[in-house]
């Protein structure tokens, strides 16, 4: 994707500025809504991705399973959750990509750029019965992704990452088809992330994922109630729970003008989040101080994907995130 954008917000130091060792760095957990960077620029990116799945489990005939499905919901086999087994069930997946940013500030008298061109390396063992839209089961993904400073990259950085979900289904009742409890853990780590001082004392972070990569929090996936890339640090930790009620239900079902639209059903979500960056990976840093935000969701499913509407508020403000697909 290529674009530009108008007032494009980013809560980061420009990269080489030492910062006052009396102010919190910019997008850390102590620092204020009101430290960023805004002005028009460019956003554009480029992703490569190679996906392998494993021989055996789910996968063991084939890469692709064949889901059937009735009102959105599955009626045939599942391709996992009935024991943890990588070997038997689920679909173990090798993910190899290659990601490049490219993003810029411009400003009255000056103008800050950055790029990445990383890779990633990961396994995912997604153990859901169907994973567009799970009922019960688990998933986890392990990763590290590196830039080593190719082409336009102005710095190394590593990031290690940890996401886990965990699905527990509670059966239809008189108004659900479904009734689903998702539980999502995240957590990651930057082991080439430093700070450099200088002979006053003052600070800057050197050999870190940009703002918006890495231990980040904020946006329509993680801690929505915040701005997008709200919170950034060497660390994070993350935790969410949601309740989806799917509704047997639908309003626009007999409308024909809307049949295009294959819409299957809507559903109805709660959930609360809370996280924490920090300059290290103790528990003492990352369980105290923790952010929190709650919110409500319209979801449904349309022509097979997932379409959402979030509602999500914090103590920095409200948030409405449109997206695709369920945040985990």
């Amino acid at each position: 994707m290529i674009g530009y954008y108008p007032q494009q917000r980013a809560y980061a130091d420009p990269r080489e500025s030492f910062i006052d060792q009396h102010m919190p760095l910019s997008g850390s957990n102590d620092s204020s809504a009101e430290q960023y960077l805004e002005a028009n620029g460019s956003s554009n990116w480029f992703d490569i991705k190679l996906e392998y799945a494993l021989p055996w489990g789910a996968t063991e005939a084939g890469g692709l399973v064949n889901y059937e499905i009735k009102n959105g919901l599955l009626v045939s086999a599942p391709s996992g959750g009935s024991q943890w087994n990588p070997l038997t069930t689920g679909a173990s997946v090798l993910v190899l990509r290659q990601f490049n940013r490219y993003q810029s500030f411009e400003f009255e008298n000056d103008k800050l750029d950055g790029a990445v061109h990383a890779i990633e390396l990961g396994i995912l063992y997604d153990n859901t019965d169907f994973p567009i839209n799970p009922s019960y089961g688990s998933s986890q993904y392990l990763s590290i992704s590196h830039d080593a400073g190719w082409l336009e990259s102005d710095s190394q950085w590593s990031f290690i990452n940890l996401d886990v979900s965990k699905y527990f289904s509670i059966g239809p009742s008189e108004y659900a088809s479904q009734r689903v409890i998702a539980l999502n853990f995240w957590t990651g780590y930057s082991p080439s992330w430093e700070l450099e001082y200088n002979d006053n004392n003052d600070r800057r972070v050197t050999n870190s994922a940009p703002y918006n990569e890495g231990a980040t929090l904020g946006g329509f996936y993680r801690m929505r109630g915040y701005d997008q890339n709200r919170f950034h640090d060497k660390a994070v930790i993350y935790g969410t729970a949601e309740y989806r009620y799917t509704l047997k239900a639908n309003p626009i079902e007999d409308i024909r003008w809307l049949r295009f639209l294959h819409l299957d059903w809507f559903q109805l979500v709660g959930f609360v989040e809370a996280g924490r960056v920090a300059e290290s990976y103790k528990a003492s840093e990352l369980l105290s101080d923790i952010k929190y935000d709650y919110g409500v969701s319209i979801r449904a499913m349309m022509a097979g994907l997932v379409i959402r509407t979030d509602l999500a508020k914090s103590d920095e403000g409200t948030n409405v995130w449109i997206m695709v697909d369920h945040p985990f």
